[in-house]
């Protein structure tokens, strides 16, 4: 059996992969809505084309929160609590990541042979993805554990995790959100240059810029915890250490969340023509990576500690 640790490690390392492999059709998802070629597709394409970036921006949000979660609920402690919401949360993360493989390739189906073609390439896109991501999974874990004693494992306990690997947990949390953040300031500086740019209202471009801002001031602090480690501690472990990376990490995660909805709402605009539609879609989506990344870890962390601290005082109130 593997480590907690390993296990642990292994899973943000699967999730960092899951990131780089989106980061790259979510860069291009923003990008397209600006090329000249959009206009020319049908207007239920563009609408499918925002639905697959409505879907990429979920999965994002769903493989980037397993990182707050453990630094806020458990504080970069490893508990198979940690491991098993990773788990769940990667597994969610990849629906959405199918369909929206499917759609984005019944649009480029359609743009070259047409609807009925693109159809059956998108549904059949889908299709393998599910099958490779779930479907076959199911199977040879059934076939795995087939005959096989369940065995029931302790009560989870609190337990110390050396600071080793706490710094090196949030050093590949910091690594799983760096790559989403550096592929939309590469969307976001080449748009400046783009014909589409200049057709947008006076709003959506300042909209943009603001958001090129924050993007910038993710990276700073994403980086910050490097040049810190190497300065300050010379390379050295140390608990303080440990807390100014965590921190750093959370505080990078805001300002990417905004970026990431401002671009959104411009989007949004673009395809639907409505400010007020915009404006509503880019909030909802906000709120979405704020709750996911910041409230409900937050809430949990409160609940764990309200639980802790009955537990802690209930052999007192026996004595």
């Amino acid at each position: 059996m593997a480590k907690l640790k390993d296990k642990v490690q292994n899973a943000l390392d699967e999730a960092r992969l899951l990131v780089l492999g989106a980061q790259v059709l979510l860069g291009f998802e923003f990008r397209s809505v600006f090329e000249s070629g959009f206009e020319r597709l049908p207007t239920h394409s563009r609408y499918f084309k925002l639905v697959s970036l409505t879907l990429l921006l979920v999965s994002l949000a769903l493989l980037i929160w397993p990182g707050s979660y453990h630094r806020i609920v458990t504080k970069g402690v490893d508990t198979d609590e940690v491991h098993q919401f990773t788990s769940r949360v990667m597994q969610f993360a990849l629906m959405p990541f199918a369909v929206a493989f499917g759609l984005d390739l019944f649009v480029a189906g359609e743009r070259v042979a047409g609807p009925f073609v693109g159809t059956g390439i998108g549904a059949i896109v889908t299709i393998l993805a599910f099958f490779f991501w779930y479907v076959l999974e199911v199977y040879q874990r059934r076939r795995h554990t087939e005959g096989k004693m369940s065995t029931k494992t302790e009560s989870p306990q609190p337990r110390q995790t050396m600071l080793r690997d706490k710094i090196k947990h949030v050093l590949t949390e910091a690594r799983v959100v760096l790559p989403g953040a550096q592929a939309l300031l590469g969307f976001q500086l080449i748009t400046f240059l783009m014909e589409g740019f200049e057709k947008l209202p006076s709003i959506s471009r300042y909209v943009h810029l603001i958001s090129l801002c924050l993007t910038t001031a993710s990276i700073i602090l994403l980086m910050t915890p490097a040049a810190y480690h190497r300065i300050v501690e010379r390379g050295e472990e140390t608990e303080h250490f440990h807390r100014f990376a965590s921190r750093m990490l959370i505080a990078a995660m805001a300002p990417l969340a905004m970026a990431v909805c401002a671009d959104f709402f411009v989007v949004v605009w673009s395809v639907t023509k409505s400010a007020e539609v915009a404006l509503v879609c880019g909030a909802v989506m906000l709120v979405m990576f704020f709750g996911l990344w910041f409230g409900l870890p937050s809430y949990w962390r409160e609940t764990e500690a309200r639980k802790h601290l009955h537990r802690s005082r209930a052999p007192a109130v026996q004595q």
